[in-house]
């Protein structure tokens, strides 16, 4: 079985060539340093700005309990990132995901590909029966790609975030695994 094999989520179709899904690596964390920095990525998520790599590092070094976290490379490079948390006690059916894509491979199917990942993860492997998240409302592009993995609209979160000097409106969207 090759390298590319392993790594492709169950059912999905064939990651291209160069294309990897692994698990984040303590070396990695300059290299994410830099991606959750950048503008784009960072207007989508509550990161401030100007992220340390001593900050990224420890936070690498102590994930929460049940947490996936993954990247997307293409040819060595990180073009994304993702993570998965499994929720304790009387909602450890439940995870949170959160999820970006470097501001150079946006509209390139990184985020499909990192975002399968985690639904096969939680769906195949972690017996995840419901994946939540919040989302900008002005996040037309991730909208998109969580609906057509089976997420559906479940709130409104006013003056969820402070972002670029505005408060900023997000959803909250689950999908249910039946």
């Amino acid at each position: 079985m090759s390298e590319n094999e392993e790594n492709e989520p169950r059912g999905r179709a064939r990651l291209p060539d160069g294309v990897f899904v692994r698990a984040v690596r303590l070396s990695d964390a300059e290299e994410i340093t830099n991606l959750i920095n950048l503008p784009g990525y960072r207007a989508g998520t509550l990161r401030p700005p100007y992220q340390r790599i001593e900050e990224v590092r420890k936070y690498m070094e102590n994930p929460s309990p049940g947490a996936l976290n993954l990247v997307v490379t293409q040819d060595g490079k990180i073009v994304g990132n993702g993570g998965l948390n499994r929720l304790s006690g009387r909602r450890q059916h439940v995870a949170s995901i959160g999820m970006g894509v470097h501001d150079d491979f946006t509209g390139r199917g990184f985020g499909r590909i990192l975002l399968g990942a985690m639904v096969d993860a939680a769906d195949d492997w972690l017996d995840i029966k419901r994946l939540e998240l919040t989302v900008y409302t002005d996040n037309d592009v991730a909208i998109g790609l969580y609906r057509k993995f089976g997420f559906e609209q479940e709130g409104l979160l006013k003056a969820f975030g402070f972002r670029s000097g505005a408060y900023v409106d997000a959803y909250t969207m689950a999908r249910l695994r039946l």
